[in-house]
């Protein structure tokens, strides 16, 4: 925490830090976003970071443990699309999106979303409506089921576009 301790720069995904410190305390994004797992090999539940110093960001966050990896978020310029669809593998309602959406169901007055189709960009797609709970960042691709992610229903989805070179500081409180 505070920045105390060992420190790594990291300029590329990490798939642990175990190699250069026992686990992240504190980070300094000095641009771009990253997405920060607090489990080895990108797993376990995900945190979005962007531009900024983060001293403590385990209570910020709430999170229960540390960063143990991370992975740039791509600079992307252009046009973002993503379908999404009620129920798993593409099936029931769809709905093609270009923008933010803080709640699907106030929206398309759809309950839930259950599947994905991302065309362009990067996005988070996150719990509960206006941004709120956990969140998953897709990568331009097919998202056949989320019951695979622990059941999550999604309600709003916003994208990422933060474009700027990337550079990330961690620092070890041990």
């Amino acid at each position: 925490m505070n920045f105390q301790g060992r420190s790594y720069e990291c300029m590329n995904d990490c798939a642990g830090f175990s190699s250069y410190m026992n686990c992240c305390h504190s980070c300094r994004i000095e641009s771009v976003c990253w997405m920060m797992y607090d489990h080895p090999n990108y797993m376990g539940n995900q945190y979005f970071f962007r531009r900024g110093d983060y001293a403590d960001y385990i209570s910020i966050f709430g999170m229960s443990e540390c960063i143990r990896s991370c992975c740039i978020i791509p600079m992307h310029m252009g046009s973002f699309r993503m379908r999404i669809y009620e129920r798993e593998n593409f099936m029931g309602q769809m709905y093609e999106m270009m923008d933010d959406c803080d709640s699907i169901m106030d929206r398309y007055r759809m309950p839930h979303c259950q599947s994905c189709h991302v065309m362009d960009g990067h996005w988070l797609i996150i719990e509960q409506p206006h941004y709120r709970g956990r969140m998953w960042h897709f990568r331009p691709g097919e998202y056949r089921s989320f019951s695979n992610m622990g059941g999550m229903r999604f309600m709003s989805m916003r994208r990422i576009n933060d474009s700027y070179f990337l550079n990330v500081d961690c620092a070890d409180f041990s």
